[in-house]
């Protein structure tokens, strides 16, 4: 197989991976002011994802170093293009990092309240401006023949990619609590998130569907069948995931949205492939694999390096996250 599909591949399934874990993680930080009465309740949410929140934002700085590695011309036109998206996200991430350090620091309600605040912050405007960048990829942007971006940031927001941009918060809150629901001990924290995962997954749902739409009327992603099939079998294990919800089968319900993100991920990739940045100005002035890679020597050698490193990763993450599987409850509490 050709290395350039290769790279492509494995692209897809490092945000694939960070989507899937930082959903819930941006989920949990989306619902915390809501859904949390008392401190101790705050502290005990905040504990379930207090030992893993930052290896899980590690799978967007390494699909951020492949994307440069590999595509070094789709690196260089991306972060040019959403360079103030970019430096908005990593405000609110760093916000969000400090905020789980400080805030139990002081007693102070004010304080802890504010810093409670900051990780919504932090965990909202990085969901919104993934939805708005991943629709804006598939939509098109002003890309000349240089591989240059031509338009504004106010460019990149239309009415499909406000809409992708809610949809990510939405469905990334009902995987919070869905995740939220296996990993809290006390009955009653368990009822209020089941409360709201069904309050939740209504506007997620209809967002999901309208921003399918407004992909079919928008994009040609549907003119890949695998893209097409992928989206909606998406849209079909969300639906499923929010049923289980009502009949408090957990367990499904956290695996079925996980899919729903899976498949969405997959649905967007595979709608771009070959493309990685589609022009709106001419469709010949794509970044596609093949004119935005790297040598053929380069990714070889990365190809080997990331077949020993990748699974060393995917081994200690999941040993993380083996140690911390057990339902936090009100004892021993870190966050």
């Amino acid at each position: 197989m050709d290395l350039t599909i290769i790279w492509f591949v494995l692209i897809t399934v490092l945000f694939i991976g960070f989507f899937f874990l930082e959903g819930f993680d941006y989920g949990v930080g989306i619902l915390l002011p809501f859904i949390a009465k008392t401190d101790q309740e705050r502290r005990i949410i905040i504990n379930t994802i207090g030992p893993v929140w930052d290896g899980n934002e590690v799978w967007m700085i390494t699909a951020g170093g492949a994307l440069f590695a590999a595509f070094p011309h789709v690196y260089a036109t991306m972060f040019s293009t959403f360079y103030l998206a970019l430096f908005l996200m990593l405000l609110a991430l760093i916000m969000r990092g400090v905020a789980f350090e400080f805030r139990s620091k002081d007693e102070n309600k004010s304080w802890r309240s504010f810093w409670d605040w900051m990780i919504f912050f932090g965990s909202a405007v990085p969901a919104l401006l993934w939805g708005v960048a991943v629709t804006n990829l598939i939509q098109g942007l002003a890309i000349n023949e240089k591989m240059i971006y031509t338009g504004t940031f106010f460019d990149l927001l239309t009415p499909y990619t406000i809409v992708g941009g809610l949809t990510f918060v939405l469905v990334f809150a009902f995987h919070g609590a869905v995740f939220l629901m296996l990993r809290v001990e006390a009955a009653k924290t368990i009822a209020a998130l089941r409360q709201m995962a069904q309050k939740i997954g209504i506007p997620a749902a209809l967002v999901f569907v309208l921003c399918m739409i407004l992909t079919y009327t928008n994009t040609s992603l549907f003119s890949s069948t695998l893209a097409a099939l992928s989206l909606c079998t998406a849209a079909i294990v969300f639906l499923a995931s929010y049923g289980c919800v009502f009949t408090k089968k957990y367990v499904p319900a956290f695996v079925l949205s996980s899919l729903a993100i899976v498949f969405t991920t997959i649905a967007f990739f595979a709608g771009l492939f070959p493309r990685l940045m589609v022009s709106s100005l001419n469709p010949d002035w794509s970044l596609t694999i093949y004119n935005a890679s790297s040598s053929q020597y380069t990714l070889g050698i990365m190809t080997v390096a990331a077949l020993v490193l990748v699974p060393i990763v995917l081994i200690y993450q999941g040993w993380t996250y083996w140690i911390f599987r057990k339902r936090v409850s009100g004892k021993h509490l870190e966050y």
